[in-house]
This record gives structure tokens, C-alpha cells and sequence, in this order.
């Protein structure tokens, strides 16, 4: 009996032993890297075989030197099995050389696909982005240029008396806000958010012209920029697409469903910034979804050529621009005027940022 046992044993063992042996570390290759931008990349790779085990982890990692290994940069998922995976990798500086593998690792170890490289794009000068305290946002650069401000010819028979005499107006560069600051922004900036209509993604609302300004202050503080209001005329000028304006009514577009959340297209509600197609300089919502404040005392217009012009020096309103969710297409239009007391709060009323 013991003898038997012994050879029960002896078998196990050797069973043990040659499965072990099986083991093998995995096979993975490194796919081709696609969508290459300023800062981000498509990469992958491709398990083509687990080594008779459980593969534990798959990824991609990622250098500027080459041979980089899973303890530099990487992206994994412990999805077991063969196959493809893909990742975008981000945060990355433009106009370097990367170098990117794959890897996969079992309880035999991990092994590497082949290294590749990839030259990452020139940086877009004309966008310039800002995280505070954790949310990103865009700020688009206007090149500076002369337009004529107020009831073009586009316009129709919309125009109130107000967008009267039009006038020529010269700006010099400037930039402006992407799109509406954001609840996720002022969330992170102010600590709190007062809109009636919640989400990350939605347009901060129910905010006076004076609290706009204590929002700058604190974004001027955590940036180190100065972030402001936009004037009125730079308003008007960034919507109508600058000096790659194609003459549009509204911001983008003649059709104004294309570019605009408006009260025939809402459901009477405001909408997620980002979601209409943008104007020429690739501003959204600039017709559209929230009025947005802008830097000037309200008041009449002038036939004179001006040249950066502020506005009046006082007065009892502010300017608001662009129309909203709740409004007709006459409101939306880029040539239109609103104006509303600095201190008066309105689920309709938000703002954009402007930047010297």
C-alpha cells in the first residue's frame, strides 16, 4: 500500500512539474499607432498567445526614450484572453518622438510586442488651453481684423434700432472662450453652483454680471492670467467668425438649427455645451443656449470708425449677447443686443471668457 501511495505521489509530482513547464510567458504584439495629435495618440497591441495561463494584465507603455517597459507611462486592463485592445494615450508634448510597446504579463512574466515610434504634431497656436483646478477649458485666439458692426445687410428686416448706424469697428488679437464657462468650471473655481438646471457639461446659468467678476478674480488668481469679460464689439466680432467670417446671421450658419439651442428646438431646456456645430472660428453655442454677459455699460452706437472701443464709461445696464434656449431666432442673431441690470440673476444668463 505504501508502495502504491509513493507511486501516487511521484506521478502527481511529475504531473505538476510538466504543467509548470507549460507555463509560458504571453505573446503580444504591438499594433500600428494611429490618430496622431499635438498631444495624444492612438496605441494597442494584440495578445496572440496567453503562454497556457491566465494573462493577468495587457497594455501599452509609453517614452521618449526607447524600450520603454510597464514601470515608465503605461495604460493596462486586466482583461484575461487573446485579442486586440486599443487606448488613447494623452498629456503628451507636441512635436516629440515617442516610443510606445505593448505588453502583456501571466504568471510566467511579462513579455513585450516590438517598440515603435511616432512624432507627435506642431501644437495648434491658434488654441490655448487652461486647467483650473482640475477642468480644462479652451481659450480660441481671434486674430485682430476691421468689420462692420451692427444691421448688415445678412440680418434682413430682423434688426431692432439699436444694431443702428453700423459702423466700422478695428480689433486688435484677443482670445476667447470655446465655448460658455461651464458648471463643472465654476464647481471647481467657486466652490458651489447656483444654476437651477444641474450638470458638469451644461452652461453655468443664474449668475449677475458681479458674479462674474468674482469668478474671474479667483480664475486670475489660481491661473496667473487675466481672464475678463469680452467686450461687446469682441463679441459681436468672434461670432460673426472674425476674419474667417462668412457672413452668416447667426454664429456659424444661416440655418440657425445647426448652431443654435433655441426655443424651437430646446424643448425648453438648456443644453450641453459643445453638441451644435461651431462657427468659423470654431466657437459653439455663441447663438444660442445662455445670453452671455460681456464687459460693457449698455448704450447707443456711434456712425465713427472705432478702434478697440470699450463701450460708455457708465450707465444703468450691461450687455448681453447671443440669445438662449428660451428664445426666438430674432434674438439669436450676432448682430442683436441685450441688456440687463449688473446685479439681476436669470436661468437664461451665463458667460464666456475673453483673454489678451
Amino acid at each position: 500500500m505504501r508502495i502504491l501511495q509513493s507511486i501516487i505521489l511521484l506521478l502527481l509530482a511529475a504531473l505538476l512539474t510538466t504543467c509548470h513547464k507549460d507555463e509560458m510567458m504571453p505573446v503580444v504584439i504591438t499594433l500600428s499607432v494611429s490618430d496622431i495629435t499635438d498631444s495624444t495618440a492612438i496605441c494597442g497591441g494584440e495578445v496572440i498567445g496567453d503562454g497556457n495561463t491566465h494573462v493577468l494584465e495587457r497594455g501599452v507603455c509609453w517614452s521618449t526614450a526607447p524600450n520603454p517597459n510597464n514601470l515608465t507611462k503605461h495604460i493596462a486592463d486586466t482583461i484575461d484572453g487573446k485579442g486586440m485592445y486599443f487606448w488613447k494615450i494623452t498629456d503628451l508634448a507636441p512635436d516629440k518622438i515617442y516610443y510606445v510597446r505593448a505588453y502583456a504579463t501571466n504568471s510566467a512574466g511579462t513579455s513585450y510586442g516590438d517598440e515603435r515610434s511616432f512624432v507627435t504634431t506642431t501644437q495648434n497656436v491658434n488654441v490655448f488651453t487652461i486647467t483650473a483646478n482640475g477642468v480644462s477649458f479652451n481659450m480660441i485666439k481671434v486674430q485682430g481684423g476691421t468689420f462692420t458692426m451692427g444691421c448688415t445687410g445678412e440680418q434682413g428686416g430682423d434688426c431692432y434700432n439699436d444694431e443702428t448706424p453700423v459702423h466700422l469697428v478695428t480689433l486688435t488679437e484677443f482670445y476667447i472662450g470655446e465655448i460658455e464657462v461651464t458648471q463643472a468650471l465654476w464647481q471647481a473655481v467657486m466652490g458651489n453652483n447656483p444654476s437651477y438646471s444641474k450638470g458638469d457639461n451644461l452652461p453655468v446659468e443664474n449668475v449677475s454680471w458681479d458674479d462674474c467678476q468674482a469668478f474671474i478674480r479667483k480664475l486670475n488668481q489660481l491661473t496667473g492670467h487675466n481672464f475678463r469679460l469680452p467686450t461687446e464689439a469682441e463679441w459681436e466680432y468672434a461670432a460673426r467668425g472674425g476674419n474667417k467670417s462668412c457672413g452668416y446671421k447667426y454664429a456659424g450658419s444661416n440655418a440657425i438649427g445647426a448652431v443654435a439651442w433655441y426655443s424651437n428646438n430646446s424643448n425648453s431646456w438648456i443644453h450641453p455645451v459643445k453638441t451644435k456645430s461651431p462657427n468659423e472660428l470654431g466657437l459653439y453655442d455663441m447663438s444660442g443656449n445662455v445670453w452671455e454677459w460681456c464687459a460693457d455699460w449698455y448704450g447707443g452706437y456711434s456712425s465713427d470708425s472705432q478702434t478697440n472701443p470699450q463701450g460708455p464709461s457708465t450707465g444703468s445696464y450691461r450687455v448681453s449677447r447671443g440669445g438662449s434656449w428660451y428664445d426666438y431666432a430674432r434674438c439669436c442673431r450676432v448682430s442683436h443686443r441685450s441688456r440687463c441690470t449688473p446685479g439681476i440673476r436669470d436661468k437664461y444668463l451665463g458667460f464666456r471668457l475673453a483673454l489678451l
